[in-house]
């Protein structure tokens, strides 16, 4: 049977600027990404639906047959799963007006065709309540759970390999995995406060203090001494130092030195200067507004602590100070001293006193420079998106 996770343009915008460059189906929380746990889930993998200039990134889809859609922002569970895989054609699920999943033998050209494709599709309330990634600060709100659920999937029947001697261990050992092939030396975890992953030649160097949720992903690194709160996902290949509570790095993205960040996610080939710090607590600990690309206007997010939301490739130089609740757009390049603003479109360039347009050759010089020190060649496909964001977030920049 095909299974495909949808995009919708409400969630999407909802995303942004984190959804420029990928499906939502392609964000990480927990220690997977919602795809990874979905084919996790069915034991197969799974296509993606999304806008037209993201698509080529995931292929065309195949209409052979039944085509069972799954909303990409929905987080999987063994009971919802089993309700799914009981649907039968023109048959779906939804809460409320939001679909949660729906299979049929009707062709989708694009998500914009929803709407008005699925007036046949009988849809019933699931008996088992479903969660969704509604915004940003739902990645971080949410990672403790996903991040027990994931090694729960992952680890099940395994072994883990034995913590070196050199470490202490401050919790229950089952609430440890670490993956044969990584290093973990001279360093304190605890896992009273949950569950730690450390996964396929990541490594966590001397005098580090973990407490966690961590999941620390396959070639992932923490430095010398860093001191890393749950609940904590360290993406693949990212190397991550200082100080960090309750954040997410997706993949291929460095915070190197000292410097705060917490309750915040950032995305991948982003680079976070030495003392780069964030706020995540307001000094009248009132609720936090932050920019939103929905209403274009800054929302009561409800939430007492929210920091940084950082899009793709986006740079902080040397002392860098964000605000509580910032936003960063993909390519974003901010430097100086002060607090720069809380809203920094795509392909800015500058901080506190000025922002300018990065031109887009510029930076795509930088990306591929980054890109090329992990050995990764940025492809025309790549350069198509990052063009597309160049000019959809024009509007935002002066």
């Amino acid at each position: 049977m095909n299974i495909v996770l949808f995009d919708t343009v409400e969630n999407r915008t909802q995303l942004l600027p984190l959804s420029y460059t990928r499906s939502v189906a392609d964000m990480r929380i927990g220690i997977l990404t919602i795809k990874e746990k979905w084919e996790r889930y069915f034991g197969q993998s799974v296509g993606v639906l999304t806008e037209d200039y993201l698509q080529p990134k995931y292929g065309a889809l195949s209409h052979d047959a039944e085509t069972l859609f799954i909303a990409s922002n929905v987080f999987p569970t063994t009971q919802l799963v089993a309700e799914i895989q009981l649907l039968t054609a023109e048959h779906g699920l939804s809460f409320s007006d939001t679909i949660i999943a729906f299979k049929t033998t009707i062709k989708f050209p694009d998500i914009a065709s929803f709407k008005s494709n699925i007036s046949n599709i009988k849809f019933t309330p699931p008996v088992v309540a479903a969660q969704f990634v509604e915004s940003p600060s739902a990645i971080f709100k949410y990672n403790g759970q996903e991040i027990e659920n994931d090694f729960k999937l992952l680890t099940a029947g395994r072994i883990s390999k034995t913590l070196s001697p050199t470490n202490t261990l401050i919790g229950p050992a089952d609430k440890l995995f670490i993956e044969e092939d990584a290093v973990v030396e001279a360093s304190i975890l605890n896992t009273n406060t949950g569950y730690i992953y450390i996964g396929h030649e990541a490594e966590i160097m001397e005098n580090c203090a973990v407490r966690g949720p961590l999941a620390l992903c396959e070639h992932a690194g923490l430095k010398m001494s860093a001191k890393i709160y749950g609940a904590t996902t360290i993406g693949p290949h990212c190397k991550v130092g200082g100080e960090v509570n309750n954040a997410v790095f997706f993949a291929y993205s460095n915070k190197g030195h000292d410097g705060f960040i917490g309750n915040s996610v950032i995305g991948e080939w982003c680079n976070l200067g030495a003392d780069t710090n964030n706020s995540n607590l307001k000094n009248n600990y009132g609720d936090v507004d932050v920019w939103s690309y929905a209403t274009e206007k800054y929302e009561d997010t409800g939430m007492q602590f929210h920091g940084l939301i950082m899009g793709d490739h986006a740079k902080s130089g040397i002392n860098t100070m964000f605000n509580t609740g910032t936003v960063v757009g993909v390519s974003a390049n901010v430097f100086g001293s002060d607090f720069p603003p809380k809203f920094i479109p795509s392909f800015s360039w500058g901080g506190a006193q000025w922002l300018r347009t990065f031109t887009f050759e510029k930076s795509l010089e930088v990306a591929e420079r980054m890109m090329e020190r992990r050995g990764i060649k940025l492809s025309e496909s790549d350069i198509a998106i990052l063009n597309e964001v160049f000019e959809r977030d024009k509007k935002y920049r002066k």
